[in-house]
């Protein structure tokens, strides 16, 4: 008798035999980018902490002050008795970050987008979705009951062909910033004109350009000469800021229906006052040392020109940088390898990727040294010779 559980083994077993099953890894010991995994020592080149702040000394003093004044957790949502006056002060920091009217804290980016789509639109309005936006949008999409609509990636003529065929109740663009499988940007000036012209709110996940995009680390919106000129947008504080938690940041009637009407806010426990004083720390520390993001460039420059000279596939234009293999198996092959050499990158296949678009998502940080940079492209020139990709 076959046990009620028994086709997930099955699964599993398929997944295996197409190279596509997931192991975590476990971390033992983490300096830096350095760390220890499974007895060996390696760098890390898949961390998303691209500043390296959640390594400065100062945050001990002042993890100590906070542990004192708030204690260690959050005692209930912040509709209730969650909300403390650090989470109020952090928020005016954000929206003054962002040059928007408002923000509003959530536990994660994947649930802020979530908020932020089911709560926008519903039945009879329509969602315009870039092709390789993140799994929380898809998802936030498809949970909002809104009918979607996916345009190619990053292309502009069809996402107006799209936008002239609707006659939706209301229409919602939502692109990612930067793309974090593909490492390139979101054309937001053509996108912002588009949702303009067409009367359409226009969301931007911009987990992946705040703190690392715009002279002063404020993100695409910086970038591209548009701060505050985005109807909604959405922040971690988990990436280039380095500790956790997300933000949405819009016009005062945005943050105050979200509050009343996000599920994915009202309905879970609030961030402990302990992290939210982390990340207000967190921004100082990223807005009182510019070197971190020239740094964090640099060392952008450097491993992306590498990783093309020896002759990779190397997508997009920031501290993301993927290497497109193709193959799942040998992906994950090319990732062992270097594993053995001391680098460790994961090996990322579908479904996060399109079939046959295998790769290894290298993310920089400003806490790479020269010679880590070095050893990295070693060691991709040393596996990639020895499996015949170059």
């Amino acid at each position: 008798m076959m046990g009620k559980l028994d086709y997930l083994k099955e699964e599993l077993s398929e997944l295996s035999r197409i190279g596509r099953r997931r192991f975590l890894r476990w971390i033992e010991d983490l300096k830096g980018v350095e760390a220890i995994i499974e007895g060996r020592e390696v760098v890390l080149f898949c961390s998303n902490d691209y500043l390296g702040i959640s390594r400065s000394e100062r945050f001990k003093q002042v993890v100590l002050e906070l542990l004192e004044r708030w204690g260690a957790g959050a005692p209930s949502s912040r509709s209730i008795a969650g909300s403390f006056l650090i989470h109020k002060e952090l928020e005016e920091e954000l929206s003054e970050f962002k040059g928007t009217e408002r923000a509003l804290l959530f536990s994660t980016g994947y649930m802020a987008n979530l908020g932020i789509l089911t709560s926008l639109v519903g039945e009879g309005d329509l969602i315009l979705s870039d092709q390789f936006n993140h799994a929380s949008i898809i998802d936030g999409a498809r949970l909002s009951r809104a009918e979607i609509w996916v345009y190619r990636h990053r292309d502009m003529n069809h996402l107006e062909e799209l936008l002239k065929r609707s006659g939706h109740r209301r229409r919602l663009i939502v692109s990612d910033g930067v793309f974090s499988m593909e490492g390139d940007m979101a054309p937001l000036k053509d996108l912002k004109e588009l949702s303009d012209r067409y009367g359409a709110i226009l969301v931007i996940d911009d987990a992946h350009g705040t703190g690392v995009l715009g002279k002063e680390g404020r993100g695409i919106a910086e970038h591209f000469g548009l701060l505050g000129q985005i109807d909604v947008q959405m922040g971690t504080l988990g990436k280039a800021l380095g500790i956790m938690g997300a933000f949405v940041a819009g016009e005062a009637v945005l943050v105050e229906y979200l509050l009343n009407r996000a599920r994915t806010f009202m309905y879970t426990t609030s961030l402990p006052p302990l992290i939210v004083g982390m990340v207000k720390e967190a921004l100082r520390i990223m807005k009182e040392e510019p070197w971190r993001r020239e740094k964090l460039w640099e060392n952008t420059r450097l491993f992306r020109e590498g990783a093309k000279r020896l002759g990779f596939k190397v997508l997009g234009e920031t501290p993301i940088v993927p290497i497109v293999i193709g193959d799942d198996h040998l992906t994950m092959r090319l990732s062992a390898a270097l594993f053995e050499l001391g680098i460790y990158v994961q090996g990322i296949r579908p479904p996060t990727v399109p079939p046959g678009t295998s790769r290894l998502r290298f993310s920089i940080s400003a806490l790479h040294t020269k010679e880590h940079i070095e050893k990295a492209l070693f060691a991709l020139k040393e596996a990639g010779q020895r499996l015949g990709l170059i």
